[in-house]
């Protein structure tokens, strides 16, 4: 990885160099490249794996308790809307025959509104816990990434790349997650 990194901050030096040179009219120039070399050598790189850090940190387990405690009001507020409705069900089902038309249209009437309620309950309340979860994850994912660039300036790196499958590979030694894990529990 380092050696890509010199070759391509030795490509751009050299790109750069032969523009300026040009612009100013100069066909010819001797560029020290062991200097390039030296300052390619001097780049510091470094990864961070953000999904460990959001399972990981203050932030991140106190999310997950925060959403595990909606879902689990939520899961009770089905549980109690569902038995409501099989109660409704099964007493249309015992004496649904025994009752005028009447009374068992209004009791149809009164399950179906029930069993359309819940459908839309069970609709908004995936819907409001799948949004609190995008935007508590935005929210620490936007500290994070205030959090690497303070770390990157501080440090001097040049490059800090979040972990992902498109990077097909990073040494371990340039991993600084733990170091920004604990920076962002400190904040």
């Amino acid at each position: 990885m380092k050696q890509l990194v010199k070759i391509y901050m030795l490509a751009l030096l050299l790109a750069l160099a032969t523009s300026a040179l040009a612009a100013d009219g100069v066909k010819y120039a001797s560029l020290d490249v062991q200097k390039i070399l030296m300052a390619a050598d001097e780049v510091k790189i470094a990864s961070v794996d953000v999904q460990k850090i959001l399972n990981l940190s203050d932030a991140g387990k106190e999310a997950k308790r925060q959403l595990e405690m909606d879902v689990l009001k939520a899961e009770i507020e089905k549980n109690s809307r569902e038995k409501e409705l099989n109660k409704l069900k099964t007493e249309l089902e015992k004496h649904g025959s025994s009752l005028s038309e009447t009374e068992r249209s209004a009791k149809e009437k009164v399950y179906e509104n029930r069993l359309q309620e819940y459908q839309q309950f069970i609709q908004k309340t995936t819907e409001e816990i799948r949004s609190e979860n995008s935007e508590l994850t935005s929210r620490i994912v936007g500290d994070i990434i205030k959090v690497v660039r303070d770390y990157g300036r501080k440090k001097g790196f040049l490059f800090i790349f979040f972990k992902s499958d498109s990077v097909l590979y990073l040494d371990d030694k340039v991993d600084v997650t733990n170091a920004i894990m604990q920076a962002l529990n400190e904040k």
